[in-house]
């Protein structure tokens, strides 16, 4: 069942979602800010794909991680993400799944409108907690650069009510993302 405005306030003030701010509880969802630490990736991996240099290769079924380097957005300069380029980016807003509510990140339309993309990986599974939301942005534009500031809305959060999952199963027990306070990449 999907949760609504009176249950998604209850969740803000129980601390499963944290640092929600009021006028962020919606009908059906509550809306999430981009916060000040990103990963990007290192270039000096593979500089120019036409340069004849060779990318490194990452082999997903180890789950290597991608070069990446950690940046701070410092002030109100944001972040210049370029037509094509990939970064994790973190919400400022923290989740504590319960075993009986599980979420899904959506981006927000006027973000997809400007060419702003957010990859497939949008499930949050019950029992993760103590994270902030990992996101996957990508510039899909030719020609124009976006800015992305902290504190910015960049997308909503939907929540679903379910039944418990049993402890052992949950992602509290099983899961590799939780306790993550700022942006996460791959991890073994």
């Amino acid at each position: 069942m999907l949760l609504s405005y009176v249950e998604l306030r209850g969740l803000a003030e129980r601390g499963v979602v944290t640092d929600v701010q009021d006028d962020a509880i919606n009908a059906a969802s509550i809306d999430v800010r981009l916060g000040r630490e990103i990963m990007v990736e290192d270039l000096d991996v593979c500089r120019n794909r036409y340069s004849g240099q060779t990318c490194r290769v990452v082999d997903l079924s180890k789950r290597e991680s991608l070069s990446m380097r950690r940046i701070r957005i410092l002030g109100e300069g944001g972040y210049r993400l370029n037509p094509g380029q990939f970064i994790l980016a973190h919400t400022m807003e923290m989740f504590n799944l319960p075993n009986d509510i599980s979420a899904q990140f959506l981006l927000k339309s006027s973000m997809a409108r400007a060419g702003l993309d957010h990859l497939s990986a949008t499930w949050c599974d019950a029992g993760w907690h103590g994270s902030r939301l990992t996101l996957e942005l990508r510039n899909v534009t030719e020609s124009h650069i976006l800015l992305l500031k902290p504190g910015m809305f960049i997308g909503q959060m939907k929540f679903y009510r379910h039944t418990p999952v049993p402890d052992d199963k949950s992602y509290a027990a099983r899961g590799r993302y939780n306790n993550d306070e700022t942006v996460a990449g791959i991890k073994e």
